[in-house]
């Protein structure tokens, strides 16, 4: 068993590692609001459940050079955020919105996505999505880093409305066939729902 050691890692050669080690990931794709009104989108794949009462989710969001980006920025300023669960058919336009973008242009309109009003908050979700969760910001934790420049923004939102299309939602259970996700791998590569099978817990 090879044996390495984070502290003689470059920070690139921990994020591979990482991201080659933890797969599949959820993804997490996130619009947010800007103070100026522009609808901001991007996809995570840091992202998973944190509690269900009340129900929580994180989003890791890498800083660059330091600074936040877009999302956590959003998130901080307007205390609010939609996460949406990626699915297969809507994967290349969600690829789309991971292009670098100026602050005052859309991802959104980029990719060809459909805004729909959300109920609880202010911030915008897409249509195309099967699953689209409302969120409220808890908490915004700067981690990593220096205390100077942290590495990233965690961001943890209290979900205020779950959305999901109505065919995939059968006495409280989701259809994970039906619902389709799409996982990160490293580099460019994703992956598909594989099989699925039952294991009892242990009493």
């Amino acid at each position: 068993m090879l044996s390495l050691n984070p502290n003689e890692m470059t920070p690139l050669e921990c994020y591979k590692f990482l991201i080659g080690a933890v797969i599949p990931r959820p993804i997490a794709f996130v619009t947010t609001l800007s103070k100026a009104g522009v609808l901001n989108a991007a996809p995570f794949s840091f992202f998973n459940v944190v509690t269900p009462a009340p129900p929580m989710v994180s989003v890791s969001v890498q800083r660059q050079n330091g600074q936040p980006k877009d999302t956590a920025r959003n998130a901080v300023d307007s205390g609010a955020f939609v996460v949406h669960i990626v699915s297969e058919p809507y994967t290349e336009k969600i690829n789309q919105t991971a292009a670098t973008l100026p602050p005052d242009e859309s991802e959104v309109a980029l990719a060809g996505l459909t805004p729909v009003p959300s109920e609880a908050i202010e911030v915008p979700g897409v249509l195309e999505a099967r699953v689209r969760m409302e969120c409220v910001l808890e908490h915004a934790l700067p981690l990593g880093g220096t205390r100077q420049a942290p590495a990233c923004d965690l961001l943890i939102g209290r979900v205020v409305r779950f959305h999901i299309d109505e065919s995939l939602y059968h006495e409280g259970r989701i259809d994970p066939h039906g619902l389709a996700p799409v996982a990160r791998l490293a580099g460019n590569d994703y992956s598909l729902l594989g099989h699925i099978w039952t294991l009892e817990r242990p009493k």
